[in-house]
């Protein structure tokens, strides 16, 4: 649906810029967004690289296995399906750690490989257990104490403050994933009473 609704923006653009006889304001705004989109990515791989090493000498060093320990009362709890030494615990802490320091892109592999672990211990593989939903919603909506890649971008374009998004950053996120974990807690006590799993 989504796609639709961008296509007929962009045609719907295109034929108003063919009437009016400016159809090289159109060509010019492609290619120019094409170009800072480019640039932008370009400039934020120092700041990706950099936080990828820190996470990946965090993991080499046992911190992730020390994280894993600390958040282990947190993930019992919402995890209960999961044993708390299986391969996706670690692959949950890495991937919400990631999206703590605000590296969506970086969470993004650890996210993945957290729901090939717990696609394992799925007992209806054609059906997204209780563990899976709750781990796309803490993902979907995780906390982000350090949002790097928005300062990043804010530094690259000039910003005199990039850092100052960083409280609201913090409650926006705080909210979002108090609200996400209570959803999904909500939603699976409805389906209990209703008799589903």
């Amino acid at each position: 649906m989504v796609n639709l609704i961008w296509l007929a923006l962009i045609v719907l653009g295109i034929i108003t810029a063919a009437c009016n006889g400016r159809i090289d304001v159109v060509t010019k705004a492609a290619l120019d967004g094409a170009q800072t989109g480019v640039e932008t990515a370009l400039s934020l791989i120092a700041i990706m690289a950099f936080w990828l090493g820190v996470m990946k000498i965090a993991e080499q060093a046992g911190l992730v296995n020390m994280l894993a320990k600390l958040v282990r009362p947190l993930i019992r709890l919402l995890y209960p399906s999961v044993p708390h030494n299986h391969p996706a615990v670690g692959a949950m802490v890495m991937n919400l750690s990631a999206n703590v320091l605000g590296l969506g892109n970086a969470a993004t592999p650890m996210g993945l490989i957290a729901m090939k672990e717990l696609q394992k211990l799925n007992p209806r593989p054609d059906t997204a257990s209780e563990a899976m939903c709750t781990f796309l919603a803490m993902n979907t909506a995780c906390i982000t104490i350090i949002p790097s890649t928005m300062i990043g971008i804010r530094a690259i374009y000039g910003s005199t403050e990039p850092t100052s998004i960083v409280g609201t950053t913090l409650f926006a996120t705080a909210l979002g994933m108090t609200a996400a974990v209570l959803a999904d807690i909500v939603l699976r006590h409805l389906s209990y009473r209703r008799g589903g799993r």
